[in-house]
């Protein structure tokens, strides 16, 4: 379930970033738009849309979200109380495949990245940790508000978070990672979790 909620955060994240940035968009939303003007030009070449390149496109597209998304970050916050009780070698092992995880959930959906009516809600900056809101307009009628958490690591911006509708991404994840930890062992969390990647 929440593979696809990740799904459709990047996706609405492509759409969002995707359109001009308004006038009065700071740093965060600027170098959110850097990181999306890199993966709609991905996607627009020409050269890369020969399925015999489809591997390499998708290579691009994860190593471009990479520069914006803190894949350590997400994975600590949604270990929560686990992350400290682990091994560095297991926080090493951990990493990688909490981010194959959501690297499969959104690839599909991201290279059918189309348009949508967006407003920005605008940006808040306190210290190292900003928000970035939106508003999704649907062709139902409906809106969808997406709130982007974004914590500053040098001079970059880097997201850690995304809620849609007021759910967020890491604190479900942190719940069901709980949920498999303390009902069966971080080890059998490991196991179901290198289960979902080897099926995709």
């Amino acid at each position: 379930m929440w593979q696809n909620l990740f799904a459709r955060t990047i996706f609405l994240f492509l759409l969002i970033f995707g359109l001009a940035a308004p006038t009065q968009a700071g740093e965060p939303t600027e170098q959110m738009k850097l990181t999306i003007d890199k993966m709609i030009d991905i996607l627009g070449n020409p050269a890369l849309k020969d399925p015999a390149k489809a591997e390499e496109r998708r290579k691009l597209l994860r190593d471009t979200a990479s520069e914006r998304f803190d894949w350590r970050e997400m994975a600590r916050r949604s270990l929560a109380k686990h992350w400290q009780q682990r091994t560095d070698e297991e926080k090493r092992e951990f990493v990688p495949l909490f981010t194959d995880l959501l690297e499969q959930a959104y690839m599909n959906r991201i290279e059918n990245y189309s348009g949508d009516k967006v407003n920005y809600d605008g940006e808040k900056v306190k210290g190292k940790y900003s928000l970035v809101k939106v508003r999704i307009y649907t062709s139902k009628q409906t809106d969808i508000p997406v709130v982007y958490r974004l914590q500053k690591k040098g001079s970059q911006w880097l997201i850690y978070d995304i809620s849609i509708e007021g759910v967020s991404l890491v604190k479900n994840y942190r719940k069901q990672f709980d949920s498999v930890i303390l009902s069966s062992s971080y080890e059998g969390l490991v196991e179901k979790l290198k289960e979902k990647v080897a099926k995709n």
